[in-house]
């Protein structure tokens, strides 16, 4: 048997569309999941743009941020129960790679992100194999809960800087992913400062109590140096994806500091690898995420340590994620929710869609 849902689908040429699917019950070792909430991130905008055309086969259902409700399990699932309200971790790898065998299988040679690489939760039902699915504990928020994964990104970042009690932490960036990376970095023990030129953006992250300065309009360099007592920072984050914070990064670190490059780099940039020879600095990457990353999101978002409602800018219903894209690419947004809700194919559009182009 099948469920007809309504799916939002990557067309292609920066099109999204609103259509009904028919999505068959769980394979064994499969849960299906009734959809609640969907977040769209830059990753999706990118995605949405065509930088990812060579990932995706259209249509393409898209969206790897989620939260809902089991719907019903396949033949072996033991582990979860219909009304269960949880989340996934988007990530299936094949566990027979060298990185796979070293036990980094969340960076798998062969990795496949869901909601790109194969169909992702902007639909009324998903099956999912059941070894992605993470449970959520009873009475979770669900528009919350749909926090986990960006969240995720960021304990897996703080966690790979190795932040510490009373550290001087740096964070380049305060976009979603920069907050998130810099209230986890406070709730690990460190003193935060974050760097961002956008004036709306400096002020979110000042309500929360969070150390922040314009590193366009002040010499970020002597700042550093200042707040530090001419030591520098002993974590630095590159969050921007800007060239010209990647290019200053190094020059914030204190000497044997490390700094984490989280932000996605699509094209070579400048890095002054002088400041990494001088000061014996670390270079690490952050990518992803991890089980034990993802359930301390959990409890996170449960403890109340993420600002939730400062986090979700709006939430919009499934017909309109086109304008859920759109409001992403003009700036000023952290995060946009998309209520998919279960959503079930109205009488009237059995056989219809809503196209878009966002």
């Amino acid at each position: 048997m099948s469920t007809p849902v309504m799916a939002a689908s990557y067309l292609g040429a920066g099109t999204i569309e609103v259509s009904p699917v028919s999505v068959p019950d769980p394979a064994p070792g499969q849960v299906q999941v009734e959809v609640a909430f969907v977040g769209i991130c830059g990753t999706d905008l990118h995605l949405l743009h065509g930088a990812m055309d060579s990932r995706v086969t259209v249509p393409a259902v898209i969206g790897h941020e989620m939260s809902g409700r089991v719907a019903a399990v396949g033949a072996g699932v033991t582990d979860h129960r219909v009304g269960d309200p949880v989340t996934v971790m988007p990530l299936v790898w094949d566990g027979t790679c060298p990185a796979c065998a070293a036990g980094h299988q969340h960076v798998c040679q062969h990795l496949d992100f869901v909601g790109i690489d194969s169909p992702g939760a902007l639909q009324g039902r998903w099956n999912v194999p059941a070894s992605i699915v993470v449970g959520l504990p009873a009475g979770t928020d669900l528009r919350h809960a749909a926090l986990v994964e960006p969240v995720a990104v960021a304990v897996h970042d703080v966690r790979r800087g190795e932040v510490a009690p009373g550290d001087r932490v740096v964070v380049l960036g305060g976009g979603p992913i920069g907050l998130l990376v810099a209230v986890v970095a406070r709730h690990a023990g460190g003193e935060v400062l974050l760097l961002e030129p956008d004036a709306g953006r400096r002020a979110v992250v000042e309500g929360l109590g969070l150390r922040t300065a314009d590193p366009v309009g002040q010499d970020a360099d002597l700042l550093v140096q200042e707040w530090t007592g001419g030591a520098g920072a002993d974590v630095v984050f590159e969050v921007s994806g800007a060239a010209p914070a990647v290019l200053q990064a190094t020059a914030l670190a204190k000497v044997r500091g490390t700094l984490v490059v989280v932000a996605i780099h699509p094209q070579p940039v400048p890095v002054d690898l002088k400041q990494v020879f001088w000061r014996e600095l670390r270079l690490l990457g952050a990518r992803v995420y991890e089980r034990a990353d993802f359930e301390e999101a959990g409890r996170l978002l449960a403890d109340g340590v993420v600002p939730t409602d400062v986090m979700i800018t709006d939430v919009l219903p499934l017909e309109r994620v086109a304008d859920a894209f759109t409001t992403l690419e003009a700036g000023g947004a952290m995060k946009l929710l998309v209520d998919v809700g279960g959503a079930r194919v109205p009488a009237d559009a059995a056989s219809g869609s809503t196209g878009a182009t966002a």
